[in-house]
């Protein structure tokens, strides 16, 4: 079964088969579906063919190490990974981050732990807790992509996480930090104006798309809201 968003695939890529069966457990509960894999060979086959949600991902695996996996992932795929590893080296956790993880957590762990980053990591990057985008409008969480009746435009990864989190809640006003909490993955110290450039950037792509649509909303002294035309046309007729 492939990942859909009533119950996501995560892929677990763990070398001991009791580890990833306990973790397989606590995911079911949680209401995920989960593959276990136990040698690093398979890893990147089984994401091509299953199209997880997440990845779990341990550094020390037989046939191809989880360094490895990540930067040949990352040249075809953007899901969310979270590395796990009894190596707590302040370079192997930077280093593994630099590859393209999303987060990292350290052995031993609690498998409540792991059920509550995957979470994290699901409402992130849209599978969990996201509105449909309204019609003319394709987010592709995967390939960091958005297309506006059937253009694709050209953004930047930070532009698309800007044009997917105000889309998932239409009408709902973000505050600059809220926003900021959701455009880089790196840490980068940046201030809430750098919103504002994000904004401008995603709004000239938006007015070239067919159509001229241009449905991000500022509200003086707070932030942004998202409001596609068609809603708004649906909210005047129905007031009127």
């Amino acid at each position: 079964m492939n990942s859909t968003l009533d119950r996501p695939l995560i892929l677990i890529v763990e070398d001991e088969p009791k580890l990833a069966a306990l973790l397989a457990d606590y995911l079911r509960v949680a209401g995920f579906d989960s593959l276990q894999i136990h040698d690093g060979l398979a890893a990147l086959p089984a994401v091509r063919e299953r199209r997880p949600a997440l990845l779990l991902l341990d550094l020390m695996l037989p046939g191809l190490d989880g360094m490895s996996i990540c930067r040949e992932l990352r040249g075809f795929s953007q899901i969310p990974v979270i590395m796990m590893t009894a190596r707590i080296e302040e370079v192997d956790r930077l280093l593994g981050l630099e590859l393209g993880a999303d987060d990292y957590i350290c052995k031993p762990y609690s498998p409540r732990e792991v059920v509550a980053r995957v979470k994290a990591q699901l409402r992130r990057s849209g599978w969990l807790g996201a509105s449909p985008a309204p019609a003319g409008l394709l987010l592709d969480a995967e390939a960091l992509r958005a297309s506006v009746q059937g253009q694709w435009l050209d953004l930047t990864p930070a532009e698309f996480r800007l044009l997917k989190s105000l889309a998932a809640q239409p009408g709902r006003v973000f505050s600059r930090d809220q926003l900021l909490d959701q455009l880089h993955d790196d840490g980068r110290a940046v201030t809430d104006r750098a919103v504002d450039s994000h904004v401008r950037n995603l709004r000239r792509k938006l007015e070239a798309a067919p159509g001229g649509i241009d449905p991000i909303r500022s509200v003086y002294g707070v932030g942004y809201a998202f409001e596609w035309p068609e809603l708004s046309s649906a909210s005047s007729a129905s007031s009127a």
